[in-house]
């Protein structure tokens, strides 16, 4: 039996990792240090003309200097992409920086980025805002809007030609909102036959997370993330990763290469500490999501929740998308509370145990007013076309007592009936 015939959680404890290579120790040590030492002259020429290429020299990790590769940072990347059954994976220093360089890497001057409506703020603004100023325009559309809709647009606006990448994000932040990644694919794959090029897809998947739903294999190309969120799980770090196939990713890892985003070897190290423990706390994140749900849809001063679990045949399309797409209705909430900005800052003030924060993904639970914080830079009727109004709260549950974060919302709640 070879290592690759273990599943992923149980490749977390050492895939990458060779212990009599590293004194024994059973854990990776922290490589700490900013450039490599060569065993001999030829030995550096081979690795600077392996690193040029993007190969390995000598059937070796060729490490040579921190800002190009780190044995923390290409061991977290290797056990990171298992989850996916990825090619490769290339972490980031944030997660706007593995979007910023995944763009960078493909799109040009005069070519389009399509993306879904509800995406991050940060992403938005660096689509909206600063890719124009290269010449690189947009078009967006509501995740509801069908693929048909989208080509006829497209195409009367004389742009179809021009596409060159589709961002997507699914589910969306803060809603939930889900879209079928196969339609866009099909829609990309139209494009090639009409055009001759075929767009590129990137999924972000901060919300579900590598173990929850797997983009790739409903026809994305890269599937993103913050890695600060689920992946990291413990509010100590920032990090993105993009994941996809290894002919897609060398233009993404040439660019970080020269844009100076890699990971910082600490950060990479925390990873491989935290993906140990990925889907132990991802699995009991979701096991409280559910039980903190049903009590809040239940309750008088809550006017709706927005959870994935709570979908039924009656949604139509976004329950259809649930099941083809996710394997589990994940750990983020979002309700819409009686009494608008003023009840929820109530609410928020009056919380005990969940903290008042932003960010997501982490062992304890956080909550905060998208409206106000983390979409506030997005224009306020462009805010209310998402669903994102000033009643809405956002919730990332956590690892606690499911019982406990209960007692805590019932408590935080009664304060406005």
């Amino acid at each position: 039996m070879h290592k690759e015939d273990f599943s992923p959680e149980s490749l977390m404890m050492s895939y990458g990792y060779e212990g009599p290579d590293h004194q024994n120790a059973i854990k990776a040590p922290l490589y700490q240090v900013s450039t490599f030492q060569f065993n001999t002259a030829e030995e550096g020429k081979a690795f600077f003309e392996s690193s040029v290429k993007g190969e390995k020299a000598q059937g070796k990790e060729n490490f040579i200097y921190s800002r190009l590769s780190n044995p923390n940072v290409s061991m977290a990347e290797k056990r990171l992409a298992l989850w996916e059954k990825a090619d490769e994976a290339a972490l980031f220093e944030s997660g706007m920086a593995a979007i910023s360089n995944m763009l960078l890497a493909y799109v040009k001057p005069g070519d389009v980025v399509v993306y879904s409506g509800q995406i991050y703020s940060g992403a938005e603004y660096l689509i909206t805002q600063i890719l124009p100023d290269f010449h690189i325009s947009f078009r967006s559309f509501s995740p509801t809007t069908s693929t048909e809709k989208i080509e006829a647009t497209l195409k009367e606006e004389g742009i179809w030609e021009k596409v060159r990448f589709f961002y997507l994000e699914t589910p969306a932040n803060p809603s939930n909102a889900l879209l079928r990644i196969a339609n866009y694919k099909a829609l990309a794959d139209s494009i090639a036959s009409d055009c001759g090029t075929r767009p590129l897809i990137s999924v972000d998947n901060t919300y579900l997370g590598p173990i929850w739903q797997h983009p790739q294999a409903h026809g994305a190309d890269f599937s993103i993330y913050s890695a600060t969120k689920y992946i990291g799980g413990h509010s100590d770090l920032t990090a993105g990763a993009c994941l996809g196939s290894s002919a897609l990713m060398a233009p993404i890892k040439r660019m970080r290469t020269y844009m100076g985003g890699m990971l910082s070897p600490h950060n990479a190290w925390l990873i491989l500490r935290s993906l140990e423990t990925l889907e132990l706390r991802m699995e009991k994140q979701a096991a409280n999501a559910a039980k903190v749900a049903d009590f809040l849809k239940g309750h008088p001063a809550v006017e709706k929740v927005y959870y994935l679990g709570h979908l039924t045949e009656a949604d139509g399309d976004a329950y259809a998308i649930f099941k083809e797409q996710c394997r589990s209705a994940g750990a983020m909430i979002a309700i819409d509370i009686a009494g608008g900005e003023k009840a929820c800052y109530q609410f928020l003030n009056a919380l005990k145990l969940a903290k008042l924060a932003v960010s997501l993904g982490s062992t304890e639970s956080l909550a905060q007013h998208p409206f106000t914080m983390t979409h506030s830079n997005i224009p306020a009727e462009s805010k209310e076309a998402m669903g994102i109004t000033p009643k809405m709260i956002r919730l990332s549950i956590g690892v606690e007592n499911a019982d406990d974060l209960i007692a805590d919302m019932k408590q935080a709640l009664e304060g406005l009936l």
